[in-house]
């Protein structure tokens, strides 16, 4: 093929789409491809072998595609600079194992197992015909995450005992919901259509015993095995989970020391704002205990998600024409509860291809029924708007202009938390958090962020505490300061911490992204600003960067400088 015939950059991160789909149904069910909703990705070492090879075959295409004329324009080269980047770091992950230690409360191929029938289609008869052959798909796809875990204790590349604890408790709970003796499944089955629904339950009480069987796996073989290993990971390992995360190679000690210079900013500024909820408080904790009690709140669950329905809309309304121009299917997105089992903290899905599923929040309510509002609101300017779904709608929207791949499976997740957390900071610029309740609580989840920084590499590294720090200076990071320190440190409860140590425990180097990609975000805007000098239109700044796709963070901040 000569190289005028050949593909440009772009073109060949759609066809990596296009044949990860073909290997993966579970992206392509996030994706909105319907050809996807009947089966589930093949688990096992070959299967994870299957889409490395995948990854090899587009390094190569693309090393011919950069060649092509016409593949030095931005789209394309952003394209191509995102697309050997994510390739690369997800071989090296790869080639380190890290596929071999996926077990935890969260992000592991058991999780999207579960979690991708909450975004399969259901509207039809013809959906749930295609939901129970998903469901029949369910025990091979569990049976091949057993393998892999078992490769992984011949290999000797473990998860961690905590997170194998959580993963085993999840396991049970996903089992028996309610206690009535029905799995997950089999309720996920129930609401099928009348025709179907022998068939349904047949699949799901299928899937629910192949729950009890990796569940029992897990918790006879697998954890008596890994008993005695560390939950740590080390620099190098960790490494390889913070390039995979961040999309850059970081300087992991000026990482941990940015993390400690954000923690006493924000201190400070915790406690000028805490002696306006509770004057005399001894410390910010104590005054968002109190709110904690008597402050704002929402009583229900059915309540406080038509709430966070109502705080979304608002924000797209006031935001829209203003500081952003957003597209009317952009403006969209729907707030939801999230099933029983999950991890304590809020997540979102991003809309389909076509928008025909729009972005989603979700809440976990962790059996709670009152739920104060301090804790919401930042949160949802996170996790909805102007956060997560402003800018990965925003990628689908204009995913013609980018490609499928920036649009979608490209996104680096440094990029797209620290895009969440800046929105958070944008809110509080713009003037939307002056009620002294809802400002305590936006630092305190600024706080939590930065924390997430120095425990996460302090103790996966074993890094020392400062001098300076009011905790244990002088000692080295374990699990079990880490999480003394957090809960010290934290308006959250000792359920979400527990639940927030395990998954730094469980998934490496992602947790640090936040602020870091908060503190590229910033940096890049600033430069930004420089440039343009008075004519800086943060408007049209915010456009631009939200229509360039993902980057890693050094590649981020050198893009958004030159918008």
């Amino acid at each position: 093929m000569s190289l005028t015939n050949s593909p440009l950059p772009r073109e060949v991160a759609d066809a990596y789409v296009d044949d990860l789909v073909a290997l993966d149904p579970v992206t392509g069910t996030y994706l909105g491809v319907p050809e996807s909703s009947r089966t589930l990705p093949d688990l096992s070492p070959a299967g994870h072998d299957a889409r490395a090879e995948l990854a090899r075959t587009t390094l190569a295409r693309l090393a011919e595609a950069e060649r092509r004329p016409g593949a030095d324009s931005d789209v394309e080269r952003r394209c191509a600079r995102l697309l050997r980047e994510r390739l690369t770091a997800g071989l090296a992950a790869h080639e380190a194992g890290w596929h071999l230690r996926a077990i935890g409360n969260m992000s592991t191929r058991a999780h999207a197992v579960r979690d991708v029938f909450t975004l399969t289609p259901t509207a039809t008869d013809a959906d749930w015909s295609a939901v129970a052959e998903r469901l029949r798909a369910v025990p091979g796809a569990l049976r091949g995450h057993r393998e892999t875990l078992a490769l992984g204790l011949e290999r000797k590349v473990y998860g961690a005992p905590r997170p194998t604890a959580v993963f085993v408790e999840q396991l049970t709970e996903w089992s028996d919901t309610d206690g009535s003796g029905r799995g997950w499944f089999a309720d996920f089955a129930a609401a099928g259509p009348e025709p179907l629904r022998a068939e349904l339950a047949a699949a799901g009480a299928a899937a629910d015993a192949a729950v009890v069987e990796l569940r029992d796996w897990v918790r006879d073989v697998y954890a008596p095995a890994i008993a005695d290993a560390p939950n740590t990971i080390g620099r190098e390992m960790y490494a390889v989970g913070s390039r995979h995360y961040n999309g850059t190679d970081l300087d992991l000690d000026e990482a941990y020391a940015y993390g400690w210079e954000q923690f006493h900013a924000l201190l400070g500024e915790m406690r000028a704002e805490a002696e306006k909820v509770l004057p005399g408080a001894a410390t910010p904790w104590v005054a968002l205990a109190h709110l904690d009690e008597h402050g704002r709140h929402i009583e229900g669950v059915e309540e406080v998600r038509v709430w966070l329905q109502g705080l979304m809309d608002q924000a797209i309304e006031a935001l829209n024409g203003t500081h952003f121009e957003l597209a009317e299917r952009v403006r969209k997105v729907e707030a939801h509860i999230a099933p029983p089992g999950s991890a304590a903290a809020p997540f979102y899905t991003a809309p389909s291809g076509d928008f025909s599923r729009p972005g989603r929040t979700w809440l976990p309510t962790m059996g709670e029924t009152r739920f104060p509002v301090y804790d919401l609101v930042s949160t949802w300017y996170h996790e909805g708007v102007p956060g997560h779904h402003l800018q990965l709608a925003q990628w689908v929207h204009i995913a013609d202009d980018l490609s499928r791949y920036q649009a979608t499976v490209g996104q680096v997740s440094a990029n797209a938390e620290g895009w969440a957390l800046y929105a958070e900071r944008l809110m509080d610029e713009l003037g939307f958090l002056t009620d002294a309740e809802q400002r305590l609580g936006y630092l305190d989840a600024q706080m939590m962020r930065a924390i997430r920084v120095i425990i996460d590499i302090g103790m996966h590294l074993e890094l020392e505490i400062p001098a300076d720090s009011p905790f244990h200076p002088g000692e080295r990071w374990t699990p079990e300061l880490a999480e003394e320190f957090f809960g010290a440190h934290t308006s959250r409860s000792g359920d979400f911490v527990a639940s927030e140590l395990t998954r730094y425990l469980t998934i490496p180097g992602q947790a640090i992204g936040y602020t870091l990609g908060q503190r590229a975000w910033l940096l890049g805007r600033a430069n930004a600003k420089e440039r343009h000098g008075a004519d800086f239109d943060l408007k049209a700044w915010h456009m631009a960067a939200l229509s360039q796709g993902s980057l890693g963070l050094d590649d981020l901040v050198d893009e958004l400088s030159q918008l």
